[in-house]
């Protein structure tokens, strides 16, 4: 019987000073599989707090600045395959999604942080309408949802 609960997630977007955001190929993929970085939340942990703190373990990235966060968490179910990795504990995931500002420099990005659990390989800035199109399919709906909810806060913050 496939569990009811989702694991409580938080789903972060880096955007640079040009207006592109930060995508991340996962290492443990062969190719280029494409993702925004995420990561769980701790028990009685600010979930703002775990979106810093996951961006760091996953990217080395310090140099942000929250920007926004949406007011809903997403969900999105897991496909069978990935039902495994959580033992069939989780259904899902329930992410709260924030946007950081990115101040520092691309040597910033360091992936190996924690060197026992490497999450990522290679990164690109791009638009974040390109994001929805890179991202697994059981993903799709919510990276749609998310960059909807950013895209004219980046345009206008960007581009004027």
């Amino acid at each position: 019987m496939m569990p009811d609960f989702y694991r409580q997630n938080v789903g972060i977007v880096v955007v640079n000073p040009k207006g592109k955001v930060l995508m991340c190929a996962r290492a443990d993929q062969d190719g280029l599989s494409w993702q925004f970085p995420q990561g769980g939340v701790e028990p009685d942990e600010d979930k703002a707090a775990a979106a810093k703190r996951e961006l760091y373990e996953e990217t080395g990235l310090t140099s942000v600045v929250l920007l926004r966060q949406l007011s809903t968490p997403l969900r999105y179910d897991f496909p069978p395959n990935a039902q495994k990795r959580y033992h069939g504990r989780y259904k899902g995931q329930e992410q709260t999604w924030f946007l950081f500002k990115f101040t520092g420099e691309d040597s910033e990005i360091n992936f190996n942080i924690r060197p026992e659990e490497v999450e990522f390989k290679a990164f690109e800035w791009v638009d974040i309408a390109e994001a929805p199109k890179r991202i697994v399919s059981f993903k799709k709906a919510v990276y749609q949802i998310v960059a909807d909810a950013f895209v004219a806060y980046i345009k206008e913050m960007f581009h004027g």
